[in-house]
């Protein structure tokens, strides 16, 4: 490779007024934009075939359920043999987290985006409250998530990833609300009160809110009055 890239490269490259650059000098700058070139292409591929193995997981996940994903069947839908999937995800959990993680980021961009828009005055959470509501009641992997938490099994990046975007999540969360906690204490009102949005998420999605005789809009209504109470 060295030879034949010696013999295709030209005398030293002149310049007016500039030092003559040395031939060797060409050609290890040539192999290194090469090898540059190379490493991005697979960067760029591996990128794409991650995504490619998350979007053959929702689809498995929409027609037999979050809880139940194999890597086997994601790889027959994706088109790809088990053993490359595990290229990507060690295990499951590390599949069901990364779609978690997913979910959480565009659950954050969407609260941002509340944010923005955002008015002072009453009804501050219940607006965020129900953009974070009706996210989260499509996402199978959320509670597929915390199911797989709780099994240890997940790699520590995965685990890291999640935490991150769940951080991100509750900041996004309580700058819609225009409560930016200070302390530890509102900190925990926060949480608490996205914890509540969680656990009527999870009531919304197995249809047990419907069972019970109980309205979204008016359980959110009553959140928000307990939270402006509990932050007065």
């Amino acid at each position: 490779m060295l030879a034949a890239a010696w013999d295709e490269c030209p005398g030293p490259l002149l310049f007016v007024g500039a030092p003559a650059v040395p031939r060797e000098s060409l050609i290890i700058r040539a192999m290194s934009e090469t090898l540059t070139r190379r490493t991005e292409r697979r960067t760029r591929q591996r990128a794409a075939n991650r995504a490619a193995i998350l979007e053959a997981a929702r689809r498995v996940a929409a027609r037999e359920g979050a809880g139940e994903l194999s890597l086997r069947a994601v790889a027959g839908e994706a088109g790809y043999a088990p053993a490359s999937v595990y290229e990507y995800f060690r295990n499951r959990a590390e599949l069901v987290l990364a779609l978690a993680a997913e979910d959480m980021g565009s659950l954050a961009r969407a609260l941002r985006e509340t944010a923005a828009g955002r008015e002072s005055g009453p009804g501050s959470l219940a607006v965020p409250a129900k953009t974070a509501l009706d996210l989260m009641r499509g996402s199978g992997a959320l509670p597929a998530a915390v199911a797989t938490l709780e099994g240890g099994d997940a790699p520590p990046e995965a685990e890291r990833l999640f935490n991150g975007r769940l951080i991100a999540v509750l900041t996004a969360f309580a700058e819609a609300t225009g409560h930016v906690p200070k302390t530890r204490e509102e900190q925990g009102d926060v949480l608490l009160a996205a914890a509540s949005v969680i656990g009527l998420a999870v009531l919304a999605r197995a249809g047990r809110l419907k069972t019970l005789g109980l309205e979204e809009e008016a359980l959110l209504e009553r959140l928000d009055k307990r939270f402006a109470a509990a932050i007065s």
